[in-house]
């Protein structure tokens, strides 16, 4: 202590005149790491708060870390020093770096990131680099988001032995776990991801997961991300051939296992007398005996392809005798939950049957195997991993058998839903190939599920979306599920047969569903009905097309169409539709319209109006309808012969926020029109945001519009898009000296805060460009860009 006593008085005397203290003789001082060391580890000896502010940049980031509470008793902020440290390190300019609240918790994420991917050398600077601290142990706690990229290089780093503790913080402190540009992996990978994602979800904090940029997704690997995120997994001797960072469900496993085999469907698709009744008598037992003999010496096959691949995982049902003889039902069976659609094949088959022999005491000392389609035969597996990284293994030394595939094609009947689901006759979820739904409700345990999936340009096969669809039906805990650009086409119909199954549960707690994709397999409003006909309780849907199918017409058997289903009720609050270039029949939006008095925000994008009386019809419906309205925008909807409406609208009392964004506004605008919208927006009090990108203003309307906010004007406008609309710097500073003139003349009362500058021409003359927007940014918030106008203009010309 009177070491420290000493080096305290030192420190002192570097202390300049005015308080400041000299870095350099700080840094030269003898003793002085020694004395930072001790002041981390001794919170409690208190420094003056001048000399504490000149000893803190010369912590390293973890002491700097850990002094975090002395600074904030000396009424001192760390957030310059971290801000620093991040351009110092990192190099670059983080996105919205504008909105981050605590640059010390975006330090350490993006730094335990790029530590685990190997892109940050810690040895390159002396504030990384402390023998005393672990990079990955100590910046763990800050992580709530991370991003597992290539071959899961991060995910077999953190499921290693010495990384448990590592894990352990993850667990408590991750919220967001994405997946990017995967490629496919081994066994020992998948291992390592199976017990990462069952500590982090199952026994963790994560409730979001994210996967895009997956052009040929391992399928699998995806399946796999997709059951576990769902909370499936079956413990069992997982843990014991790999060492775990879990342990916490070793002891309840086989209690869980105990019950869920005990318990039976109160419905669904494939209860036990549908697996004795039916086409499943059509089984050969001859073939089946072969099999189970050729499995003897030829082991365990694995197939190749995405779809060969998953129809490994299926257990085909056997013929009715078989199954008496070595009492032995294989049904799909929700172990937690009892619900309409179910799984019928089997992720561990040989841990099944274990289980099932168990149950039953069966004399029958015969080991079985599951029937391949189409490669063959899985022999007896440790454990039911083995299997599923088994599978993805190729091997061509088995054929196709006619037999096989037939029996394929009868476990098919067995994926879909009994409850009226609207793609139970669809072909790509009943009648192609085989089922993939890979769990055994019996061989696995559902632990906690996350609530947020996300899926964006991951291509999705037939077989995958029988599997997310089986997922989907009994995944109540999932709040928000978005499918992107997944290539879904028919398979909209296998979707809608999850959720419609999923909807039968009390506590479903899905609120939004946003989906898009490049072609819509059926009109927009018809897929708005089909959902909310099922699912009044959502809160927000988002349907999104780019492109209209030109086989949209030709309807899979089956699947009548849900234009005339009844909406009831429901308490959507969000509704946004794209339309591949399809025309807005207001009589086709009108019941959901109806149905929806909570709604707060609507968009419409790139509709087409059949007639003039189209917008008439909606802007009443949504008067007469939806009177909590606050929300309303079009997107390269053509208003140009518009304008009565276009007034209607900017007039509205209830809407708060109005977006006209490329609609060709004032393509043929008259200055009459003009001078009508500026005075219809200074008579509403209730207009808060008018975003106009895109509908070639130019500089004389731009520089006419700041009489908005006018002395005689009784508007409250406080935000303003003007957005890509050919305006030139001169423009700029014109509207600006036009708005401060009115705002000296109101006294500087006045709620404008935000003008929003996107690709507009302020390239053309920088010097005025950078005058007009100083002197905005005095009055309001000011958010542009760098474009450049003449490399757009000569893309344009380009493409024309």
């Amino acid at each position: 202590m009177q070491k420290v006593e000493e080096l305290l008085r030192a420190l002192l005397l570097c202390v300049g005149p005015r308080g400041h203290p000299r870095i350099a003789q700080l840094q030269a001082l003898p003793g002085l790491h020694t004395l930072l060391r001790l002041l981390t580890v001794l919170p409690d000896r208190a420094l003056p708060g001048h000399l504490l502010r000149g000893l803190l940049p010369l912590l390293s980031v973890f002491r700097l870390e850990r002094a975090e509470a002395a600074a904030r008793r000396a009424g001192l902020s760390t957030q310059p020093i971290w801000r620093k440290l991040w351009d110092d390190v990192m190099k670059t300019r983080p996105p919205n770096s504008e909105n981050i609240p605590c640059w010390r918790k975006k330090f350490f994420e993006t730094f335990f990131s790029n530590v685990l991917h190997g892109v940050l050398d810690v040895s390159s600077d002396w504030r990384l680099n402390d023998r005393h601290f672990s990079p990955l142990l100590h910046s763990s706690p800050h992580v709530s988001q991370l991003t597992l990229c290539n071959m899961l290089q991060g995910a077999v780093e953190l499921a290693a032995e010495h990384n448990q503790k590592v894990l352990e913080n993850l667990a408590s402190s991750l919220r967001i776990l994405k997946f990017q540009h995967l490629l496919s992996s081994d066994q020992s990978i998948r291992r390592s991801l199976v017990l990462l994602l069952h500590r982090l979800i199952h026994h963790g904090s994560v409730s979001h997961v994210s996967m895009c940029a997956w052009p040929v997704p391992d399928t699998v690997l995806l399946v796999l991300i997709l059951s576990m995120s769902a909370g499936f997994w079956r413990s069992g001797n997982a843990l014991t051939y790999h060492s775990s960072p879990c342990g916490l469900c070793r002891e309840e496993g086989d209690t869980q296992s105990q019950k869920s085999t005990q318990e039976r469907p109160e419905k669904g698709c494939c209860s036990e007398r549908e697996w004795s009744d039916g086409e499943h008598q059509k089984e050969s037992p001859r073939a089946l005996e072969k099999a189970d003999m050729q499995a003897e010496v030829n082991g365990c096959v694995a197939g190749t392809g995405q779809n060969t691949a998953l129809s490994g995982l299926n257990c085909f049902p056997l013929e009715k005798q078989a199954c008496e003889e070595a009492s032995i039902k294989v049904s799909c069976d929700h172990t937690s939950r009892q619900g309409s659609s179910c799984f019928s094949e089997q992720l561990s088959h040989h841990s099944a049957l274990r289980k099932s022999r168990r149950r039953t005491k069966s004399a029958v000392g015969k080991k079985r195997r599951c029937l391949r389609r189409s490669r063959g035969l899985c022999a007896d597996l440790d454990d039911l991993y083995d299997f599923v990284f088994t599978v993805a293994r190729e091997d061509n030394s088995v054929s196709i058998d006619q037999n096989t595939i037939t029996e394929g094609e009868n476990a098919d009947n067995l994926t879909s839903s009994s409850t009226g689901s609207p793609c139970c006759g669809h072909v790509g979820c009943k009648r192609r190939g085989g089922s993939t739904g890979i769990f055994s409700l019996k061989a696995a345990h559902r632990f906690r599920s996350v609530s947020t999936l996300e899926l964006f340009s991951i291509p999705l096969s037939d077989d995958t979306c029988r599997t997310l669809s089986n997922l989907l039906s009994s995944w109540v805990s999932l709040e928000n599920l978005v499918l992107s650009y997944n290539g879904l086409g028919a398979n909209i119909f296998c979707i809608l047969s999850g959720l419609r199954a999923l909807s039968q549960y009390s506590d479903c707690c899905l609120r939004v569903l946003r989906v898009s994709d490049v072609f819509s397999h059926m009109p927009c409003m018809e897929l708005v009905h089909c959902i909310l006909s099922v699912f009044p309780r959502l809160h927000t849907l988002s349907v999104s097309f780019d492109l209209k199918n030109q086989l949209e017409g030709n309807r899979p058997e089956g699947n009548p169409s849900c234009s005339d289903a009844e909406i009831p009720e429901c308490c959507l609050e969000q509704l946004e539709i794209r339309f591949p270039r399809e025309p807005l029949h207001t009589a086709f939006l009108l019941p959901v319209l109806k149905a929806s008095k909570s709604l707060q925000q609507l968009s419409l994008d790139s509709a087409t109006l059949p007639s003039s009386q189209e917008l008439g019809l909606l802007l009443q419906a949504l008067k007469e309808c939806n009177p909590n309205l606050k929300k309303l925008s079009f997107h390269d909807v053509n208003l140009a012969d518009h304008q009565k409406e276009v007034l209607l609208l900017l007039q509205d009392p209830m809407l708060q926020e109005i977006t006209f964004s490329f609609c060709r506004l004032f393509e043929s605008c008259t200055t009459e029109f003009l001078s009508e919208i500026i005075n219809t927006v200074k008579r509403n009090s209730s207009l808060k945001s008018l975003k106009l990108p895109g509908n070639r203003l130019g500089n004389h309307r731009l520089v006419a519009l700041a009489d908005i906010f006018s002395e005689d004007s009784s508007s409250s406008l406080c935000q303003l898009d003007v957005s890509s609309n050919c305006i030139k710097p001169d423009g700029l500073l014109e509207f600006t000296k036009k708005l401060e003139g009115y705002i000296q003349q109101r006294g500087g009362k006045i709620q404008f805060t935000h003008l929003r500058l996107f690709q507009n021409w302020l390239d053309q003359d920088a010097e005025t460009a950078q005058e007009a927007l100083r002197r905005l940014r005095a009055v309001c918030s000011v958010v542009n860009d760098s474009w450049d106008s003449s490399q757009a203009f000569a893309d344009y010309i380009s493409v024309m």
